[in-house]
């Protein structure tokens, strides 16, 4: 059984998957600059991270092109190094469960997003596991 305090990502796990990865799926980016989504995948960006934005209805944000499904997003670009889940937190098993399924390297559930159940089945699966974190705020704390 994983540790309940481990599905959160302790400081060492969240300032690597900062400093050390290269593609990040934002699931729930859309056009829709109010949401808390598209500004962090203009930060993630602006930091040298690839956003890939996933989203039903697949729009182009910040210059990079959507998919509706990350499988869609894996066909496409190849393999994604974290999954950062901007849906609620009832949608988040479903999402875990496609990011395990297209062997993503991690998942990062946004603030406020909590499913330690889910948590816990992508860290059985292999997967680094950040939840009820935020990389924008993150960032300026762990990066130096």
């Amino acid at each position: 059984m994983t540790d309940t305090a481990d599905l959160y990502g302790d400081v060492e796990r969240r300032t690597r998957l900062l400093r050390d990865t290269e593609v990040w799926a934002v699931v729930g980016l859309s056009e829709n600059a109010n949401r808390a989504a598209f500004g962090v995948a203009r930060f993630l960006q602006a930091h040298g991270k690839r956003i890939v934005p996933i989203h039903p209805s697949a729009s182009t944000v910040h210059g990079e092109r959507g998919y509706p499904t990350l499988a869609d997003a894996l066909f496409e670009i190849g393999p994604i190094d974290v999954v950062d889940v901007f849906v609620n937190s009832a949608k988040a098993g479903q999402i875990v469960d496609e990011a395990i399924a297209i062997g993503a390297g991690a998942i990062w559930m946004q603030l406020g997003v909590v499913d330690e159940v889910a948590a816990a089945r992508a860290r059985l699966a292999g997967l680094d596991t950040v939840m009820n974190h935020c990389p924008a705020i993150e960032w300026p704390r762990l990066i130096r």
